[in-house]
């Protein structure tokens, strides 16, 4: 199918692309621009149009500087229009959709000679849902009518007049065609709590029935994107589109060509996913009001036919099921051990997890209680949903069309939340097959003294294969960071991927011996020594960052961080910025400004500033990396994989804490050099990296900075 006109199509924009913006061709990029069209190029073709044969699936990391946005549109694009299919880009942040969006494919527009259109897409949530803002603007005028005739009595009626002032702005703005309904284009800010009313989900979204559904802005944004050659979104939404079976969200997947950007995060995304928590407490009170609120609904209106008498079993299976979760909740408190855990964002927070994912016997035998219970809810609850929509069309006696749709989004939301508690008493019951991974199971206190209880699968392998590589027309995945001590294991392994893929390297056109250097220092302390490690992290930074305006400081646990933080002297205090003390984006801004402004400014960051951060030149010249960033120890998820690994005879730290450790390490490394033209010094203040085997691999796997290692 990669034709001679293809190809030349492909080379023509790249070398138009080039000729326009005064560049010179990088190695690197053509590998890649090679290696895309072979993927996209090389699919057969069934009658229908649809994939035939083997899995297409290819993985490129891209050293940084490769311009892989460039390479995978150059190639991909051509390719995509000719097929008649869409190129849906999928990114892990925000920061690099927006990028994507708003400069990258504007620029390949303008230099390369390719004719496209291109659009963001963006999950159901992102919108106004126009019943719901219907219905809460005439609630609020109906008070506010009524709020003069009862002052009159005596009585006062409390009306949101902050609300009653936005929904009505919104209309007015939706009617005069100034705002397309989408959160992000709103001129204001909107609190979460505030949007939140504003928007439905795909269980509540009463679709073709809904008296707005001509109008509506997601079906209009997702009509929309059918018609697009491009679409970007992000891995979130592509999963959620998957789990619904494809299709429902974004164009069907056998009919995509995807990009995964930021792919290395794809299977901890898939993961958590497909993870699943409740809140013991929470969940008992929500169980009582519905007891009440549906024996409420009742008295008032008289329901005749199988909706009344469906809706009659509710509160009473509600009422029956209460003591079982008060009595689960006293079990696990009882058997929990709860000890203090750092979590991924290095919040502590007390945890207990079950070793090898194995819950004791009782709790077993509770769970599937709670299980049946929460079943045959969600069962009669889906019956009454299904009812209100046949009502919708007229088709039911007794509840009024009307009646139906405003019922329908509540009761769907009921019906949800009683299918996730239901999901996960099946995960948290079921006894796991001795050949497979186990499930991680365990249980943290929240801020306000809940219990929650977690159930998660450790490993994405079998998901992504199952719902990606096997479903899509072809996929990519690309990223300046996925390999590990040199190889593509882990990846392979952790994402399931099909014994056809290919796996490339397509080299950085960095200079790194001659822009940087990666220097070891003997401070005589032993990182697995927190306390001396830290004094004299305290001792020698000072002195380490004498003279960068700009440098940025990583350390692997919250803890460290504060507590090297308050030892160091007061002046040198000033010019710190602390992770956590700001937003992310704030304390970047005021880091940037602050070195534009000749001060020195210095910025002491945990796991999420050693990835997709982006201060070129002056603004950092100096990393320091505290330690070598192993897994913090008390992620349950890692925890239950180590073992599982350990009792399939394998050895967890060096099949996964050595492997992931080393690929932090080399996105922290990854923050110095941001364009041709940086320079600067990455200090590592941990000697295992000379004194330990693992350590010298890991040493080995860094970008060739030129060493001095004392």
């Amino acid at each position: 199918m990669l034709n001679d006109d293809l190809k030349a199509q492909i080379q023509t924009a790249y070398r138009t692309f080039l000729e326009n913006k005064s560049l010179k061709p990088r190695y690197g990029q053509r590998l890649m621009i090679a290696e895309v069209a072979k993927l996209f190029g090389g699919v057969s073709l069934d009658e229908e149009g649809h994939r035939d044969g083997e899995a297409a699936v290819a993985v490129v990391e891209a050293g940084t500087g490769t311009g892989k946005t460039v390479a995978y549109c150059l190639a991909g694009i051509p390719i995509a229009r000719h097929l008649g299919k869409p190129l849906v880009i999928s990114t892990a942040t925000v920061a690099l959709q927006e990028q994507i969006v708003l400069k990258d494919l504007p620029d390949i527009q303008r230099n390369a000679g390719l004719d496209f259109q291109f659009s963001l897409a963006k999950g159901r949530g992102r919108y106004v849902c126009l019943s719901k803002l219907d219905q809460l603007l005439q609630d609020n005028q109906a008070l506010a009518s009524q709020q003069q005739g009862f002052a009159e009595e005596g009585f006062r009626i409390d009306v949101d007049e902050a609300g009653l002032k936005l929904y009505t702005r919104m209309v007015e703005a939706l009617a005069s065609n100034k705002w397309d309904g989408e959160r992000d284009s709103w001129p204001e800010a909107l609190e979460d709590q505030d949007w939140s009313r504003l928007t439905t989900d795909h269980i509540q979204c009463t679709n073709r029935r809904c008296g707005h559904f001509n109008q509506c802005v997601f079906y209009k944004a997702r009509e929309g994107i059918q018609k697009i050659d491009v679409i970007v979104t992000n891995h979130d939404l592509v999963l959620a589109d998957l789990a619904l079976g494809g299709g429902a969200i974004l164009p069907d997947p056998r009919d995509c060509l995807y990009v995964f950007d930021e792919g290395h995060h794809l299977p901890d995304k898939a993961i958590s996913h497909f993870a699943h928590h409740t809140r013991m407490g929470a969940t008992a009170d929500w169980l009582d009001q519905l007891d009440k609120n549906l024996t409420k609904l009742l008295a008032q209106h008289p329901l005749p036919g199988d909706f009344g008498r469906l809706l009659e079993q509710v509160p009473q299976q509600a009422r029956e099921l209460k003591p079982h979760q008060q009595f689960m909740a006293q079990a696990l408190g009882e058997v929990a051990d709860f000890a203090s855990a750092e979590d991924g964002s290095g919040q502590i927070r007390p945890q207990y997890r079950f070793e090898h994912g194995v819950v004791p016997e009782q709790l077993r035998e509770m769970s599937v209680e709670l299980k049946g219970g929460f079943g045959r809810i969600s069962d009669l609850l889906q019956r009454l949903v299904d009812l209100l929509k046949d009502a919708m069309d007229g088709e039911v006696s007794g509840v009024h069309q009307t009646q139906a749709e405003e019922w329908y989004p509540l009761f769907g939301a009921l019906q949800a939340r009683a299918e996730a508690n239901w999901t996960l008493w099946t995960q948290f019951s079921l006894v796991d097959p001795e050949d497979k991974p186990p499930t991680a199971r365990w249980m943290t206190l929240t801020e306000q003294g809940d219990l929650e209880v977690h159930v998660s699968p450790i490993l994405a392998a079998d998901t992504l294969r199952q719902y990606l590589w096997h479903a899509a027309f072809a996929a990519l995945v690309t990223s300046a960071t996925i390999t590990a001590l040199g190889r593509f294991d882990r990846f392979i392994h952790r994402a399931g991927l099909p014994r056809s893929a290919v796996c490339t390297l397509a080299p950085s056109p960095f200079r790194y011996a001659e822009s940087g250097v990666l220097r070891v220092p003997d401070y005589g302390a032993d990182p697995r020594d927190n306390t001396a490690h830290s004094a004299a992290i305290i001792e020698h930074l000072p002195d380490i960052l004498r003279d960068e305006p700009g440098s940025l400081v990583l350390f692997s646990s919250r803890r460290q961080m504060l507590e090297v933080y308050a030892g160091l002297p007061a002046d040198f205090r000033e010019r710190i910025l602390v992770q956590g003390d700001l937003s992310k984006q704030e304390l970047i801004r005021q880091h940037r400004a602050r070195v534009d402004k000749g001060q020195q400014s210095v910025i002491f960051g945990l796991a999420s500033f050693a990835e997709g951060v982006d201060l070129p030149g002056k603004y950092c010249e100096h990393v320091v990396i505290a330690k070598i960033p192993f897994a913090v120890p008390d992620d349950p998820v890692e925890a239950a994989l180590s073992e599982w690994i350990e009792r399939n005879g394998g050895n967890p730290f060096m099949e996964i804490a050595v492997p992931d450790a080393c690929l932090r390490l080399v996105q922290a490394c990854g923050r110095l050099l941001r364009t041709e033209q940086d320079t600067g010094i990455i200090t590592l203040l941990d000697r295992r990296l000379v004194t330990q085997r693992y350590g010298k691999a890991i040493l080995a796997a860094l970008p060739p900075f030129r060493r001095e290692i004392e």
